[in-house]
Order: C-alpha cells, then structure tokens, then sequence
C-alpha cells in the first residue's frame, strides 16, 4: 500500500511524501513520541517521483520508518509557475519533511539530484541526519555544455507518445542517449508520464526541471561533501554517471565515507539492479542502525 502525507515546503509548497508498505512492525523500537525507530527519507533524482523508490521502501519498512518525497516540481507535489528551485528550497523542503513527519534523525537515501539535496541537508543540520546514501551523484561540476545538451534532449521527446508502451520503447530503445536497450529505463520513464486528451506526457514540466538543474550543474560541491559528518556510502553503478574515480574521491573527501559498486547498473542503479542495491545498502543502514 501507499500512504500519502502532505508536507508544507518553504515558501509554502505543497508537497505529497508517500509510505510505501505495510503498517509499521510492532517489535520495532519506538521514540517518545510514539513513532517508530530510526526514519529514512528518500529523494529521487530530476524528473523522478517517490513511487520509483517504490520497491526499496517497501523492504525498508521492515525495520525503518521510510518515507518517500515528491519534491517541488515532481510527481503530486505542487508545480507552481513562479515557485523557486534553488538548491535553497530544496534542502529547505527536505528539511521541512523531516521535521514535520519527526523522522529525524534520519538517513538520507538519495539519487542523483536528490543526493546532492541529501548531502547539503546533512551539512547544514547534522542533527536531522544520523547516515547518508549518496546514489550516483558527482560533485564535480557538468559545465554549460552539459546544460546544453539537456535542453536539446528535452527537445527531441517525441510529445505527446500515443500509449505507454512508445513511452517505454522510446526511453529503453529509441532515445539517442541510449547506448544498449534498457527496458528498467523505459519502465523509470514510464512512471513519470500522465495521458492527457492528446496522449501521454511528462507529469513535470521540461523548463523547470532546466531550472532545477541549473542552479548546481555549474558548480562544484566538494566543500559542502567535506562537511558532512555522519556516515555515508557513496553508490555507484558500473555504468553508471559518477566514474569509480571520482566516487571513491569523494569518500576520501567524505569523513567518514564508504564506498559500494554495483555491476550492471547504470545511472538508475536501483532500478537496474534491485537486488545487488538491497545488497549494497542494507549493511551500512544496519551499522548506522545499531550505532
């Protein structure tokens, strides 16, 4: 089952967080007020929605209380046409849903995007995060081309598809961007789109995720990893974005970072490969969970 949750962002966003799984295990530890143990927040990645974390919540809500959040601009979350989207409101909103569902301390489980979120929400309050999962996200800098390159590739979606499955065969096979066919790309794409009286579309809108986008891919966040204190596990797929160099830099920058390779992944690592995820992470939640 899916439990949705409304959170109130800055500037006063709605927001839509979703538990995702069966009621809560009654052998689990319980905090003074009655909620249970040990909280996980998790943050998908631009143009993702909570329901992609669908799968992982569901196993974590054995022993953890997970919650998913549709971030400003995604999914049942509010779009509206003037909202910022700033890392600022990001972490803001982050930080907001934390405190409103009382699930801190909690650890951040994060994808690309919503990794970054993650790990500046960790830096600026140490005290709402207890472990971070950082899932495919480089802080390194991507450049004015890479921005570029965006913008046409938003350009070339052949909107609006006729049925589900062109959605599914465009993303997993047609897309110039796809190397090999990838059917689990195809499926991420496909939970994102809404039909409409024309055909099927993206429940997002292209210029504000530009937006989003814009106000982190021209800079590098390695000062802001530096800060993060609790433990962390930097997660990579073999294909994926984030180059093992660069991945295992960034544990080294992290103090008190880990690092996990999953092999036949891509930038989608939980999707690709649920299982070799489930077994990358779930050690590390059980450390930080006995800590």
């Amino acid at each position: 089952m899916a439990r949705r949750i409304d959170v109130t962002g800055t500037g006063g966003v709605r927001l839509a967080a979703w538990e995702f799984g069966d009621p809560p295990k009654l052998d689990r530890p319980a905090s003074a007020e009655g909620e249970p143990g040990q909280g996980v927040l998790l943050l998908h990645g631009l143009m993702g929605r909570a329901s992609h974390w669908a799968a992982t919540a569901r196993w974590l809500s054995e022993r953890h209380r997970a919650v998913a959040l549709d971030q400003r601009g995604h999914g049942r979350s509010d779009k509206p046409p003037q909202a910022a989207f700033t890392r600022e409101a990001y972490v803001e909103d982050a930080e907001a849903a934390l405190e409103q569902l009382r699930l801190g301390p909690a650890v951040l489980v994060g994808h690309a995007m919503g990794a970054l979120t993650a790990w500046q929400l960790a830096a600026k309050r140490p005290d709402l995060v207890s472990g971070l999962i950082i899932c495919d996200m480089r802080a390194s800098a991507l450049g004015a081309a890479s921005q570029r390159e965006w913008a046409d590739w938003f350009k070339s979606w052949p909107l609006p598809f006729a049925t589900l499955a062109d959605v599914r065969k465009w993303f997993g096979e047609d897309d110039p961007w796809v190397e090999r066919p990838n059917p689990a790309r195809g499926e991420f794409y496909a939970e994102v789109m809404q039909e409409g009286e024309d055909g099927w579309r993206p429940v997002f809108e292209p210029e504000q995720m530009l937006k989003s986008r814009e106000t982190w891919v021209y800079d590098a966040h390695w000062e802001e990893l530096a800060q993060v204190r609790c433990p962390t596990l930097v997660v990579r797929g073999l294909d994926g974005e984030l180059g093992r160099a660069e991945a295992q830099e960034m544990v080294r920058v992290l103090p008190r970072g880990e690092y996990a390779e999953v092999a036949d992944a891509g930038h989608l690592v939980h999707y690709d490969q649920p299982e070799a995820w489930r077994g990358a992470i779930e050690p590390f939640l059980d450390a930080v969970r006995a800590v």
